[in-house]
């Protein structure tokens, strides 16, 4: 028996260093991470049901703990929260076998004699770190992407949520071991402890500017990133729209979560001569939804609640400049502190400049402004940042390819809004200061994946071996031939 003269080392791991406050935890994931990606897709598939059942089981809790938070009211914890979260792990489910196959590709000519096909591969431990605005639903999400692709996870909760926060530790605490799926709770020491380790992924869902911190600190690793941020999200109304049914779209779109979305209409183009009765419209479907006035409004239970008190002043200062500028509250305006409750308002006449124009809202103030045609529509949306969403109304088929074609924005809807997010098989995902990467479905199950590209050459075959050195006037005549024919 021989044995070679050079001891042949473990595979180098990135380890974090021992200083590191989460070390232990991350090392006890990076160990579990080769047994994850060894398991056969039932195995993962049992990952995802005992979620789903779950999510049933606590139907209740996740309901209270939303309201807990801010006030959300249960039928929209259903519809924003549980709902979208099951039909992703349903559809993950369901698609996982297809998604985790290996997927033949054809051969060139100059290639004859190889199979080439691409198999996907987990990337590793992944982090996952939720916002406050849907702090249930933006972390199942990804979460069972992630399980999907077959990594091991850690998520790091929003700290303005505390008691969905403490659900999603539950929760992981009865589903998993840790070493599989940990959630961490806390603030941004916690995060910023986090982001010091040496991910395979980081999954974000948040405003532009953490953003730029959680690229940055990918970026010393070179770690894979997500980027699901936000942006001014237009809404665009041209002349031959159906404007009840228009209206009532965009307020439920727009006062859903208390205008806390991140795909929420921002802001509203008009073609100038239906300006008014689409005003009109909307505050009849405002009080329709939400009460008659102010007073009704607040005791309504369909309307939630800014999340925190520093969120409530920072949209009653907006809402308090674009007045001071020469805005009209054309409906609205009423303001509880005790209660960070923002009535919903519509604001017109707002002029260039205002902050409320400036800045994404994130909350219940709709600024609305006219235009003449759709080049000075689309001419106004491009020149700013481009937007994670945008919604068109319209009956006009020209003008709705014009309007898709011309702006860009990272996904869209027709007549609609928000529910793009709810189809499983449509990616989601921004565009610039709007985010990076994609998500949902298939598009999620990639993001948390290696796509690993393999060729395989039969033995014996010649191959390009007719290129090798040296290289001679036959060479010479057969790179010829290779470069103009195939």
């Amino acid at each position: 028996m021989t044995t070679s003269a050079y001891p042949v080392a473990a595979p180098a791991v990135p380890t974090p260093p021992t200083a590191y406050r989460f070390a232990a935890e991350f090392a006890a994931l990076r160990a579990q991470a080769p047994a994850l990606r060894a398991e056969d897709v039932a195995a993962r598939r049992q990952r995802l049901a005992r979620l789903a059942d779950w999510l049933l089981a606590n139907r209740a809790a996740i309901q209270q703990a939303l309201y807990q938070d801010f006030r959300k009211p249960p039928e929209e914890t259903d519809l924003t929260e549980i709902w979208p979260s099951l039909t992703e792990i349903r559809h993950s489910s369901r698609e996982l076998k297809r998604w985790a196959a290996r997927r033949k590709v054809g051969t060139p000519l100059a290639l004859a004699g190889t199979t080439g096909w691409v198999q996907a591969e987990p990337k590793g431990v992944v982090l996952i770190i939720a916002p406050w605005n849907y702090p249930f639903y933006l972390a199942l999400d990804p979460l069972a992407s992630a399980i999907a692709a077959g990594n091991a996870v850690v998520i790091k909760p929003a700290e303005q949520t505390p008691a969905t926060s403490a659900l999603l530790c539950r929760m992981a605490e009865e589903l998993f071991r840790p070493e599989e799926v940990l959630v961490l709770e806390g603030g941004r020491e916690v995060a910023t402890e986090l982001l010091r380790l040496p991910w395979d992924h980081i999954f974000f869902t948040g405003s532009p500017q953490v953003g730029k911190i959680v690229m940055r600190a990918a970026a010393e690793h070179l770690s894979g990133l997500t980027l699901e941020l936000g942006g001014k999200s237009p809404a665009i109304v041209d002349e031959t729209a159906n404007l009840r049914d228009a209206a009532e779209k965009i307020v439920w779109g727009k006062f859903l979560n208390a205008g806390q979305t991140c795909v929420a209409p921002d802001y509203l183009l008009v073609q100038a001569g239906v300006r008014d009765p689409l005003l009109a419209e909307l505050r009849r479907a405002i009080g329709t939804y939400y009460g008659a006035d102010n007073e009704a409004i607040k005791q309504s239970k369909s309307y939630a609640r800014i999340v925190n008190e520093h969120h409530f002043a920072r949209l009653a200062g907006l809402l308090e400049d674009a007045q001071t500028r020469g805005a009209t509250v054309a409906q609205g305006g009423g303001l509880d502190e005790r209660q960070c409750y923002l009535e919903p308002t519509i604001l017109t006449d707002v002029p260039a400049g205002a902050a409320v124009l400036e800045e994404e809202i994130f909350g219940p103030l709709l600024p609305v402004l006219t235009f003449q045609s759709l080049p000075e529509t689309a001419a106004y949306v491009n020149a700013r940042l481009k937007p994670l969403a945008q919604y068109v109304f319209t009956t006009s088929a020209a003008n709705r390819r014009y309007l898709l074609d011309t702006i860009a924005a990272g996904g869209a809807a027709v007549n609609e809004t928000i529910i793009q997010l709810a189809h499983p098989a449509l990616p989601f995902g921004g565009v610039g200061n709007s985010g990076l990467g994609k998500a949902h479905g298939h598009a999620g199950f990639l993001a948390f994946s290696n796509e690993k590209a393999v060729l395989r050459q039969r033995v014996g075959l010649t191959g390009i071996k007719p290129f090798y050195p040296p290289y001679t006037s036959r060479t010479r005549r057969l790179l010829g031939w290779l470069l103009k024919y195939l």
